[in-house]
């Protein structure tokens, strides 16, 4: 019999690549990551993509949100939070540990689990311990799902800023002096502990700046001018990290530039500059995310510099094993030396931030930008590489 007058069914169209775009978390950052998921949701392709927006509670419960970036936004300077957007205050979202299926699915007391289709390649857009440093991008890996941004290693150097610089020195890069307070250190000596800071004081002069070893955003940082004010801020450091790390003040420009991974390899943008905020004692959180305090873009720097710094940053970029992107920050000091202070593995990633605004000058859009991070995460596989 012949099928040629038959009705023939039409073709399917080829299943658009399923994104999750997963924020919020367990750390003190949780508030920057949802309002940076608002702005990844708004700027996402959405004829290119299918998104599913994760959120995760600062208790660790994974939870289906609404797909509404206009209520991830600080309004009258308060934060956003997962628990505001979570459809329910019981359900759970489950990601797969077969690499074989990719299938999330979704569940709530006394109901049937949910299937919620396969997913391709995550986004996670966490700041801070438990997201950005190595343990979501760890569960990636082991359930076989590709992912934005660096992998374990990569990720959990970014967040240590000790193995961070102990990393950089030991490929060549020039870091500022400090020192580290290790919680066992504070538990079996307090005061020697306590010398140890004070000696490296009187050794490179005050102010100093106290910090939590493993966060970001500028939290829990203080400038410490003169040694009544340091019980403080140890205390407030400590309120966000066990470990805590002290570094002496650098005088000189703060310079940033980024670095996107790109078909033939990582690139760098034009670099910014950061202006001494004029209602704060430095570029810290309420500076960078409530005030919005504006950087210079791009940084008004020679040819010659704005060449050092852009290979500076990719050589960090490399030296950690980082992939996707990554912001770094220098010190361009009175001398004319670059001194790396860090590298963020998943930069403030709001229209405002400077990462995107960056690459925004660089004839990088911050559509384009979200495009490349997440075809860069499907050309890679999971595992070794």
């Amino acid at each position: 019999m012949s099928t040629e007058n038959l009705p023939q069914s039409p073709e399917q169209p080829p299943r658009k690549p399923r994104v999750a775009v997963v924020f919020g978390g367990r750390s003190s950052e949780h508030g920057i990551s949802v309002v940076t998921a608002g702005a990844v949701l708004k700027a996402i392709d959405r004829t290119k993509y299918d998104v599913l927006p994760i959120g995760i509670t600062q208790d660790g419960r994974w939870a289906l949100t609404a797909d509404e970036p206009e209520r991830m936004a600080i309004v009258d300077r308060r934060q956003p939070s997962v628990d505001l957007l979570a459809e329910s205050a019981e359900g759970g979202v489950i990601l797969p540990v077969d690499p074989a299926n990719r299938e999330v699915v979704y569940s709530e007391p006394g109901s049937v689990p949910k299937a919620l289709g396969e997913v391709d390649v995550v986004f996670p857009v966490l700041h801070g311990p438990y997201g950005e440093d190595g343990t979501l991008q760890g569960l990636l890996e082991l359930s076989g799902v590709p992912y934005v941004g660096s992998g374990v290693l990569a990720s959990a150097v970014g967040q240590d800023k000790e193995y961070m610089k102990r990393v950089f020195t030991s490929f060549g890069l020039t870091v500022g002096p400090y020192v580290v307070i290790r919680p066992r250190e504070w538990e079996r000596d307090e005061a020697a502990a306590r010398k140890k800071i004070v000696d490296f004081a009187g050794e490179h002069g005050w102010p100093l700046f106290v910090k939590p070893a493993r966060a970001g955003s500028s939290i829990g940082i203080t400038k410490v001018d003169d040694l009544p004010g340091l019980d403080e801020a140890i205390a407030e450091a400590q309120r966000h990290d066990p470990k805590i790390l002290v570094e002496a003040a650098l005088r000189g420009r703060e310079i940033e530039c980024g670095v996107l991974e790109f078909e033939d390899g990582p690139r760098a943008s034009v670099p910014a500059e950061i202006p001494s905020p004029e209602t704060h004692a430095y570029y810290d959180f309420e500076a960078k995310y409530i005030d919005s305090t504006p950087g210079l873009v791009p940084a008004p720097l020679t040819p010659e510099e704005t060449a050092q710094v852009q290979r500076l940053a990719v050589d960090a970029f490399e030296a950690a094993s980082c992939e996707g992107l990554v912001r770094a920050d220098f010190f361009l000091t009175e001398d004319g030396e670059f001194v790396i202070n860090e590298i963020n593995t998943m930069p403030g990633f709001t229209p405002i931030s400077m990462y995107p605004q960056m690459w925004q000058a660089s004839g990088v859009s911050y559509p384009e930008l979200v495009d490349r991070l997440v075809q860069a995460a499907l050309r890679r596989s999971t595992g070794l590489r």
